[in-house]
């Protein structure tokens, strides 16, 4: 019978194979990653957090090679899936098919498609129209799909870890608000510095790179998720959280001027459960047993960017995103006395 003392015990093993890992994790991902040190750290609190994540950047910036990466640290079963105009849903999920038995009777059979795996990488997901998009909401939400009024479950750990060309590029398709939203963290790669790129065309351009050793299996990372879930948090910096995100939506009593002016949508309730979550991960992360303001603050750009949605007078007065977070964060104030 298991106590709450062996319980607690278990839990400080899996926190201190966290703290322990994080060296390991750098140098294994240094074999194959140079530089984007920020991208890959909120890659990893998602993966500790248990969350889907989109990375968006211009092409040749090493996105898909972080994620199959990524994926071969944690041992974890690693799919790759390139999406194009005329890929369909079902070539996502899987299909029923007729088949014929031994003893000559016919039935249908459903044929897994590629998304039954721990890592999913959609590929270039802003290539394909949003009805092949959409093949994938109801198994980033409930693990799960459903074909021919049957559910099957998917293998957990469950990722899917989507790269998208900038918008604006040539053939690309806008991912719908309803997805973008259960996607935890929009992370974006930006080009490197020229040092960096030297060290990449250096490694690239000689002898193959060294092999990536798995450091985890996906029972270590089902355990991760059990244990973020309870880091402590102060009620204080919850309400924080929450208050950041109800000051985003346009409208709303208390909603800062600028946000009428120029935001046409703001963020759900989503993405203070992001920020929060992926805060305990963070605070793990960092080899420490709480969360702390700067673990909010740290991943409000992330965790907002795909959730707001400015309006025709930002793209006007040459206002991003990005800026609309940083004002944010300096209109709302923080909880005093919480570090």
């Amino acid at each position: 019978m298991t106590t709450e003392l062996d319980t607690y015990e278990a839990e400080q093993q899996v926190v201190e194979q966290l703290r322990e890992s994080r060296g390991r994790i750098e140098t294994e991902l240094s074999k194959a990653i140079v530089g984007q040190k920020e991208a890959v750290e909120q890659l990893l609190i998602s993966l500790f957090a248990g969350g889907h994540c989109l990375l968006t950047g211009a092409p040749g910036l090493a996105k898909t090679l972080l994620v199959r990466s990524i994926a071969q640290i944690f041992h974890l079963k690693f799919q790759r899936i390139q999406f194009t105009p005329d890929l369909m849903p079902a070539d996502i999920t899987g299909t029923d098919i007729l088949e014929e038995t031994t003893d000559g009777h016919r039935r249908m059979q459903f044929v897994k498609g590629p998304i039954f795996a721990n890592v999913i990488l959609a590929d270039e997901i802003n290539r394909t129209p949003p009805k092949t998009q959409a093949a994938l909401l109801e198994a980033m939400q409930e693990h799960q799909v459903t074909a021919a009024g049957v559910c099957y479950p998917l293998e957990e750990p469950f990722f899917v870890l989507a790269t998208q060309n900038p918008i604006e590029m040539e053939g690309t398709y806008p991912l719908p608000e309803a997805q973008l939203d259960r996607f935890m963290f929009n992370i974006f790669l930006d080009y490197l510095p020229e040092d960096d790129e030297v060290a990449v065309v250096s490694q690239t351009t000689s002898i193959r790179p060294e092999t990536i050793e798995a450091l985890f299996t996906g029972e270590d990372v089902r355990r991760f998720h059990d244990v973020v879930r309870r880091v402590p948090i102060a009620e204080e910096l919850v309400r924080y959280a929450v208050k950041l995100a109800g000051a985003s939506r346009p409208g709303q009593a208390g909603t800062p001027s600028f946000i009428d002016d120029w935001v046409s949508w703001g963020a759900g309730l989503r993405a203070a459960q992001y920020l929060v979550l992926g805060s305990k991960a963070r605070a793990l992360f960092e080899g420490r047993a709480h969360v702390t303001l700067e673990d909010i603050q740290a991943l409000v750009h992330p965790t907002f960017r795909h959730r707001i949605l400015i309006g025709y007078r930002a793209e006007a007065e040459g206002v991003s995103v990005e800026t609309v977070i940083d004002k944010l964060l300096e209109t709302i104030s923080p909880p005093l006395n919480l570090s």
